[in-house]
């Protein structure tokens, strides 16, 4: 867990009064849950981002090499 304090920002509409209150134990919590799914997530964007241009790779290799031609020239011809 962080060693960061969290606060609420509590405005009272009326008078215009703002109030700091740190965060409850739940609400650390729940951040806490929140980064790690977060972090979790964003893990598995970049081993999917790292898969697919393994693949891409891969294809673009495969058809250069049934064309006789280089990587290059079947990445532009495909745009």
């Amino acid at each position: 867990m962080s060693t960061e304090k969290k606060y609420n920002l509590i405005v009272n509409c009326e008078t215009g009064e703002q109030t700091q209150v740190e965060y409850t134990a739940e609400q650390y919590a729940q951040a806490e849950a929140e980064a790690i799914a977060l972090a979790e997530a964003e893990a598995l964007r970049e081993i999917a981002d790292t898969e697919a241009a393994a693949k891409k790779a891969a294809v673009l290799e495969a058809l250069a090499t049934a064309a006789g031609l280089t990587i290059e020239e079947v990445s532009a011809a495909l745009g």
